[in-house]
């Protein structure tokens, strides 16, 4: 019953905040920068949020993320700009493709651990770039020209399909057997969980929801370039988690709202803006060295408000 009060809850406040951004954008309050960058940030969301499936639930520590987002957006703009079908088909297709690449990349590596996993995604990655770079097809080096088709409307979906997805696994069977794996491997294997099994499964979800938002990021731009999906990109994406707390699905989508805020409002300032970037991670990491929520959730804090509240008032 609580949970499903927690989904409603979550429902009303996402269907109002959408329709209150709808309005502004409308009216003609928030400009095209403004509502660039909450589709930006929305975006980067939901890459936190499926890299979140992958290294915080799971314990894989996967650098290749940039890879996927590659793959879904070079899928949707060849879907729209070649075949020229719709941008909704494109979104799907950009998922299936990057989850193929997913599964191609996880059954062989995802048997490795640690260190081992983390070169050979990255090294993925960097495979998927160098092929849309030696691709004429695509446009190669020079990149690709796509036609604007991203809106405030398909991001705001696609980023509450990709949270509740992943909330929902995170809690369900599935999700308890990731995060067993993540405790211990070799006590879940010992217990009769297939670890492999679920660490490609988290694998194949995160590569999903990474070529979904590939294909509204590549749409949100009118040219793609393999230069944009580079191991800074994988770097970025990391960030945002470990960052908002390994485990907390609340503190990677807090993290990335920080510091996508403060990213692009420091895009005037070029010289000091990587400065000023990087010693905002330095502080909150001294500060707090196990990400801004650790492993708790923002319902976790109202519960302890509550409980905290309901003992000061029974010990009075």
């Amino acid at each position: 019953m609580k949970k499903s009060k927690q989904f409603w809850v979550f429902i009303g406040v996402a269907i109002v905040v959408y329709a209150v951004v709808q309005m502004l954008i409308n009216g003609g309050n928030l400009n095209s920068f403004y509502t660039n960058t909450l589709i930006f940030m929305s975006i980067n969301i939901m890459l936190a949020v499926s890299l979140h499936l992958v290294i915080g639930i799971t314990g894989q520590f996967s650098l290749g993320h940039a890879g996927f987002l590659a793959v879904g957006a070079y899928i949707s703009a060849i879907v729209t700009m070649k075949f020229h079908l719709p941008f909704i088909v494109a979104i799907l297709a950009a998922g299936i493709v990057a989850t193929i690449a997913g599964l191609i990349i996880g059954i062989p590596s995802l048997r490795l651990r640690g260190d081992y996993l983390a070169i050979a995604t990255l090294g993925f990655a960097e495979i998927i770039r160098i092929v849309f770079l030696n691709i004429e097809y695509v446009g190669g080096a020079a990149g690709m020209q796509v036609t604007h088709l991203t809106t405030w409307t398909y991001t705001f979906v696609c980023l509450m399909i990709t949270v509740l997805v992943i909330v929902n696994f995170t809690n369900s069977r599935h999700g308890r057997a990731c995060i067993s794996v993540r405790e211990n491997e070799i006590a879940s294997d010992a217990m009769g969980i297939n670890t492999t099994y679920y660490k490609v499964l988290a694998f194949a979800i995160g590569a999903f929801f990474a070529g979904i938002a590939g294909a509204l990021y590549a749409h949100n731009f009118y040219i793609i370039q393999p230069a944009n999906f580079g191991f800074l990109k994988s770097i970025d994406i990391l960030i945002y988690v470990v960052l908002g707390g390994l485990g907390s699905l609340s503190g990677a989508v807090v993290a990335t709202i920080l510091l996508t805020v403060v990213s692009t409002f420091l895009q005037g300032y070029p010289e000091t803006r990587m400065i000023i970037y990087s010693l905002v991670l330095i502080i909150v990491m001294l500060y707090r060295p196990k990400g801004l929520m650790g492993t708790m959730e923002i319902t976790d804090y109202f519960k302890l408000w509550r409980f905290s509240k309901g003992g000061s008032h029974h010990g009075q």
